[in-house]
């Protein structure tokens, strides 16, 4: 598993801020990747998520498509493991 979560962005999206702004509140530290910088970085979102919007989160096994952050909380909760994992503990969804 990497070391680091990869955030999938593209410059300028609000949702790709507000996940940002989550893993920082949260001292998460994430390896970002702009797609519209990197067809390589694109072409990797593809194959982990099966699309091409952002933001995407990959974590091992671990993929979040798409999402908003109240959808990538829904997620955790039902990944417990992944949520410690992340070092999120129990007041992640107090934001």
């Amino acid at each position: 598993m990497s070391k680091h979560p990869i955030l999938y962005i593209k410059r300028g999206c609000p949702w790709c801020r507000e996940a940002m702004a989550f893993f920082q509140r949260h001292a998460v530290e994430v390896d970002l990747r702009d797609v519209n910088l990197s067809a390589q970085n694109m072409q990797r979102m593809i194959e982990v998520s099966g699309q091409t919007k952002t933001p995407t989160l990959e974590f091992g096994d671990f993929i979040v498509a798409d999402f908003s952050v109240e959808e990538l909380k829904d997620a955790l909760a039902e990944d417990p493991e992944t949520r410690m994992e992340l070092g999120l503990g129990d007041n992640y969804e107090d934001d």
